[in-house]
């Protein structure tokens, strides 16, 4: 089966500032090459893989930009899109997309539980920023508190010519109590009901506990995402190396098809490829 990776990290601590990894410990503290991927990656079927930013230091925003296209452009690399770092609340976003305008670029992504209060993304400013992205044909990715997902839907309603994509199932609580995932899959309903969103099967196996099979403890989140948004607006992520802190790229690719052997082999086919393919317009 292909597998287009709608959600790979670099990084290279020798170019880019990553202030959020200045306390992290092994792996993550270390740089993650396009090798290292290629590596993580041989024999899986990944044919294609979309950047997603790193939070690098504000002034390297554009830096980052024109490094991943470099690397869109060059055959060795499975990379063929990427979603890069903005503020839609900045006075010179517009400036900042007409200087980052590339085929390459698919989408913007501001993580929304950095440190930033609840409810920021429906500032008016922020609107406006996120409909620009609409007028433009790209995309915005929601990376939010599974506890803010009502956010989320509520900033896609307001802007309903921009696509959306969901983070990491809307960062499902995986080891969390009875009350938080009972928020987290009302909040979910809340962002599948809007048309203009897809949501990324990804990231939440860094959050499972040892001792327990990685199947058995993200079945329920997982088949609650798939079942929320249906066939045709999920797509597969990988979000490497994230994922390595408590799993390989082949642990978290085999868990899955794993749990989608039961579904028709259509919706296997949307889910690995078919759908990010038609999403990011590859």
């Amino acid at each position: 089966m292909r597998i287009i990776d709608t959600h790979q990290h670099l990084w290279d601590r020798t170019r880019f500032d990553l202030p959020w990894l200045a306390s992290a410990t092994e792996p993550l503290s270390k740089s993650h090459t396009p090798d290292d991927y290629a590596k993580a990656a041989a024999g899986l079927g990944i044919t294609a893989t979309i950047y997603m930013e790193v939070d690098v230091r504000l002034d390297q925003r554009e830096a980052e930009a024109q490094y991943v296209f470099g690397l869109c452009d060059d055959p060795k690399n499975l990379m063929v899109g990427a979603v890069v770092g903005g503020d839609p609340v900045a006075a010179d976003f517009k400036a900042y997309l007409d200087k980052i305008a590339s085929p390459h670029l698919k989408g913007i992504r501001q993580v929304l539980h950095g440190g930033l209060a609840q409810g920021y993304c429906l500032s008016p400013e922020f609107v406006a920023g996120v409909r620009e992205l609409g007028k433009r044909k790209l995309r915005f990715d929601l990376c939010l508190r599974s506890g803010e997902l009502a956010d989320g839907a509520a900033l896609a309603k307001k802007c309903p010519e921009t696509r959306f994509v969901l983070d990491h199932c809307g960062n499902a609580p995986v080891t969390g109590t009875a009350a938080q995932q009972d928020t987290w899959k009302r909040g979910l309903e809340q962002v599948a009901a809007c048309s203009n969103t897809v949501v990324k099967i990804s990231g939440i196996i860094a959050g499972t506990m040892p001792g327990v099979p990685f199947a058995e403890q993200l079945a329920p989140s997982i088949n609650q995402t798939l079942d929320a948004f249906g066939p045709e607006r999920v797509i597969f992520a990988s979000d490497w190396p994230v994922c390595t802190l408590r799993a390989s790229l082949k642990d978290w690719i085999t868990t899955l098809k794993a749990l989608m052997a039961t579904r028709p082999e259509p919706e296997q086919r949307k889910l690995f490829y078919d759908n990010a393919a038609r999403f990011y317009e590859l």
